[in-house]
């Protein structure tokens, strides 16, 4: 119920002609063809106090390169303070259209009667992509988004891209096409990759979008004992000439997160905190060296899609 189920690895297996060019990415980036790069992305900045703290202290220590924020957020106003105070971040939006948690609830952006088949009784989102599907107008759906994205620049966040919160986005052909175009409406790079990993939608792209060859996550799968060595693994499974996205959840288990995100162990406190432990790691940053993993952000793509 928290996240549609991805695989823990997403690989590129076929690249469409339409992305041939004579130059790859990575060349296009400034970078030598072979370069293994990596947008190290911490999601759910908003949520609490405790993500933003762990995700922005992350940020400005090097131990990630790129993050995004959920707008309908209680703890949003923190992190667009920190946006306006660093114009650099490379800062996203995780366009959010459900609330999984059990008793810390939000609720749309744009007003109740605009969005009402995104709502539920209470309304707030719904807790299960699979509700969002069923029931939600795309109308209405990208009436939301778009109110999200506006509702970012008014607070002074500049993004850099846009992705899904909980895959949402990408559950049926309808979703993915209004993520798509409020994207491309908005000059927003979006993630997608060079095949189509997200269930069963097709990601029809432009010429002019940029996917990513790999996507790399956590899911409910991985032994928790085993926590680290999934990550390094990932590290090491790197292939030259590839961007590749791996997402964490950052955040402290304290006090404060482990009420927001009661009775729900996964993407809970505990596993945030075990992920802010790798990222910090000196066996993490040691795989990243030993592989000539070269750090790249959104922004870099949004730089080179506006070209």
């Amino acid at each position: 119920m928290r996240r549609l189920i991805w695989t823990s690895v997403i690989a590129c297996l076929v690249a469409s002609p339409v992305y041939a060019q004579t130059k790859t990415l990575a060349e296009r980036l400034g970078y030598p063809a072979n370069s293994k790069l990596l947008i190290l992305h911490a999601d759910d900045l908003g949520t609490a106090h405790s993500v933003n703290a762990a995700s922005l202290a992350a940020l400005d220590k090097g131990d990630i390169s790129s993050a995004s924020i959920m707008i309908p957020t209680p703890w949003v106003a923190e992190v667009a303070a920190y946006a306006r105070a660093h114009p650099n971040a490379d800062l996203g939006l995780h366009l959010t259209v459900t609330s999984e948690w059990e008793t810390y609830r939000w609720g749309s952006v744009e007003s109740r009667d605009k969005v009402a088949t995104l709502l539920d009784s209470a309304g707030t989102f719904p807790n299960a992509t699979a509700i969002v599907a069923k029931n939600a107008s795309p109308a209405e759906i990208e009436r939301e988004l778009r109110a999200q994205v506006d509702r970012a620049l008014a607070l002074g966040i500049r993004p850099t891209h846009v992705d899904s919160h909980m895959g949402t986005l990408f559950a049926t052909p309808a979703l993915v096409a209004t993520y798509m175009k409020v994207a491309r409406d908005y000059r927003l790079p979006f993630l997608a990759l060079k095949t189509v990993p997200f269930g069963t939608a097709p990601m029809p792209l432009a010429p002019n979008d940029i996917p990513l060859d790999a996507v790399i996550i956590a899911n409910e799968t991985i032994p928790r004992d085993k926590w680290k060595q999934f990550y390094l693994d990932g590290i090491a499974s790197l292939k030259p000439g590839t961007i590749t996205e791996m997402i964490v959840h950052l955040g402290y288990d304290d006090a404060e997160l482990q009420a927001v995100m009661v009775n729900h162990e996964p993407y809970g406190s505990v596993w945030r905190q075990r992920d802010v432990d790798v990222v910090t790691s000196p066996e993490f940053k040691k795989a990243l060296k030993d592989n000539n993993v070269i750090l790249v952000t959104w922004r870099q793509i949004q730089q080179l899609q506006g070209k």
